[in-house]
């Protein structure tokens, strides 16, 4: 949703679709850029859909495949205040701490 707080406020979306995503990697790290890069086409190029929430239903740590859900909106400028545009997921010092408290730390390019 932070990714998702750079381009909207994310308050004035309402959920009125549900979208699913599901997301695939080789390794834990690139399920991260893969999850965070297919919600970002869901935005840029496939349906313009803003979630105002997007929960994970499976997380599969073995075979590092990724089910989640949003509920939101398409994008209208009209109604969503414009913020900065995410143009893409990096891998750059990208951190997954799931020992004491799951953490993340990922880095967009805007």
């Amino acid at each position: 949703m932070g990714m998702f707080g750079y381009m909207t406020d994310t308050e004035t979306v309402e959920p009125l679709v549900t979208v699913d995503v599901e997301s695939e990697g080789h390794d834990i790290e690139s399920l991260l850029f893969h999850f965070l890069d297919d919600w970002l086409y869901k935005f840029c190029a496939d349906l313009f859909f803003i979630p105002r929430e997007v929960k994970v239903l499976h997380i599969d740590r073995i075979n590092f495949k990724i089910r989640s859900i949003g509920w939101g909106e398409e994008f209208s400028l009209e109604k969503h205040p414009q913020g900065t545009e995410v143009k893409a997921i990096t891998y750059s010092a990208m951190q997954i701490h799931d020992k004491e408290k799951a953490d993340i730390f990922a880095i967009i390019d805007i």
